[in-house]
């Protein structure tokens, strides 16, 4: 079992920057794959960037040179730094995971409550 939290959401002006953390309990957490999501109202969820337990990561084509992805393992925390923000970005960023020896899964197992992130014009 982990819980996640993220953190680090707010109202930011569109070319702002903003780093979400996630941050896990359980020791166990460098072994799980993580990825963040993202909902805006009236859409469907849709994927953001993932990392591997090992370092491997990918990303959404919308985000690609402006998202970055990053774990701190002895931290238990996963970051999602965002650069040159848009209005388009806004939405609700949720963490997820899920322990997998190598590679990224199709799933995650478990969620956080989300953190809101707006970005004006």
């Amino acid at each position: 079992q982990v819980h996640l939290r993220e953190s680090g959401g707010g109202l930011v002006q569109a070319g702002g920057s903003l780093r979400l953390s996630c941050a896990a309990s359980g020791r166990t957490f460098r072994t799980y794959a993580v990825g963040w999501f993202r909902q805006a109202p009236g859409k469907e969820r849709e994927f953001v960037a993932a990392i591997s337990r090992n370092g491997g990561i990918r990303s959404a084509e919308s985000v690609k040179g402006r998202f970055t992805i990053s774990r701190d393992k002895s931290e238990n925390t996963v970051y999602l730094q965002m650069s040159s923000l848009k209005p388009e970005d806004t939405a609700v960023y949720y963490c997820a995971a899920k322990s997998i020896p190598y590679g990224l899964p199709a799933e995650y197992d478990y969620w956080g409550q989300g953190t809101q992130v707006t970005v004006s014009s």
